[in-house]
């Protein structure tokens, strides 16, 4: 797909961590151009090198093209909607308040991509993995008959936790998985942290993320249902319990997972299901999504998180198990296709459908 002219797009939450992974992203994006940065009162009016000072988490210096950008304040809608075509949304807020200031956007006819959780369980939002469920945006139109607006609506992508798991239960629908329980263990920076700024996780293990598990437990079964009339009608069909742990790894979420089926498949018949997503074809996809590894030994974070540019998911030790059918490890990148990178492939998925012009 060819574009007359790159999309406007804004940054709001851009002086945080997720923020950052947009700018980093979206700094040389054949299709986006970075048009407003946007944060917290507190930065507004300064040069966004100097908002961030001391706070740039990434291991990938800050693009050049962005240091002299001044910052917007987020609450300034009026302002930001008439520089840009649509925004990506990484505020730091409570859930009341991202869910007010995303409907302020999307009122403003401004599409709004959104990588939070406030607006994932809102039964006319589509929370979407372009390779699983890009068939929830239709849910679109029915969202913005709700607002009154002619281009403005909010789509999420999902939370990170579930990026490893995912694309065995989509794969393996035919076989109709009931039961799974899931642990996974989840990298540092999806708190928003690095070692230099958390270093009581050097050496730790926290059994406990807030929020995490139900998610972990809701969110699939979203992503796995069904439009019906004005809403995303969740899978009833299938029941997970999940725990998440906090360990002492900078990027990559580890999940791993035992799955029960109504029909059992073979072995062969799982690995075969997880090669036949079609190769991507937009800027951000991967060309293979999912790599599966017969070694015992894999995936490992060092040597797979950045598989296909940290936007490819990774399944290894998928065996026979004498409790479930099947037990699994998966791993995702959880900043990449977890957070900014997920939602940057939905925007693109977005235009590429024509939801956003």
């Amino acid at each position: 797909m060819k574009l007359d002219k790159k999309f406007k797009v804004g940054i709001l939450g851009a002086t945080g961590m997720v923020g950052q992974r947009f700018i980093t992203i979206l700094a040389d994006h054949p299709w986006f151009e970075i048009e407003v940065l946007a944060a917290s009162a507190r930065s507004k009016g300064q040069k966004y090198a100097d908002a961030v000072e001391g706070r740039w988490k990434l291991e990938i210096p800050m693009p050049e093209k962005v240091k002299d950008m001044v910052v917007l304040d987020v609450k300034d809608v009026e302002e930001i909607a008439s520089k840009v075509d649509f925004v990506f949304s990484a505020v730091d807020m409570t859930k009341e308040e991202i869910r007010a200031i995303e409907e302020e956007y999307a009122k403003a006819e401004v599409p709004v991509v959104s990588n939070n959780s406030a607006h994932r369980m809102t039964k006319d939002v589509p929370m979407v993995i372009p390779e699983i469920n890009p068939e929830h945006f239709e849910i679109i139109e029915k969202q913005k008959e709700r607002l009154g607006t002619k281009r403005g609506f909010i789509a999420v992508k999902p939370n990170c936790s579930i990026q490893g798991y995912m694309p065995c239960l989509k794969a393996w629908q035919e076989f109709e998985p009931y039961e799974m329980v899931v642990t996974t263990y989840q990298a540092i920076s999806g708190a928003g942290k690095n070692f230099e700024t958390w270093p009581e996780m050097v050496g730790n293990v926290i059994p406990f993320i807030g929020g995490e598990e139900l998610k972990s437990e809701v969110e699939p079964l979203k992503i796995l249902g069904k439009v019906q009339g004005d809403e995303i009608v969740l899978k009833n069909d299938l029941k997970i319990t999940a725990q998440c742990v906090r360990i002492p790894v900078l990027n990559g979420h580890t999940a791993a997972a035992f799955i029960r089926f109504k029909k059992k498949p073979t072995k062969e018949e799982l690995i075969d299901r997880l090669n036949r997503f079609p190769e991507g074809k937009l800027p951000s996809s991967p060309k293979k999504f999912v790599q599966v590894f017969e070694e015992d030994n894999r995936p490992q974070v060092t040597l797979d998180v950045d598989y296909e540019g940290g936007m490819g998911v990774s399944i290894g030790r998928l065996r026979e198990d004498t409790i479930f059918d099947y037990k699994f490890i998966g791993l995702a990148h959880n900043t990449l296709r977890g957070a900014a990178g997920g939602a940057v492939l939905c925007a693109e998925t977005l235009v590429d459908l024509g939801y956003i012009k």
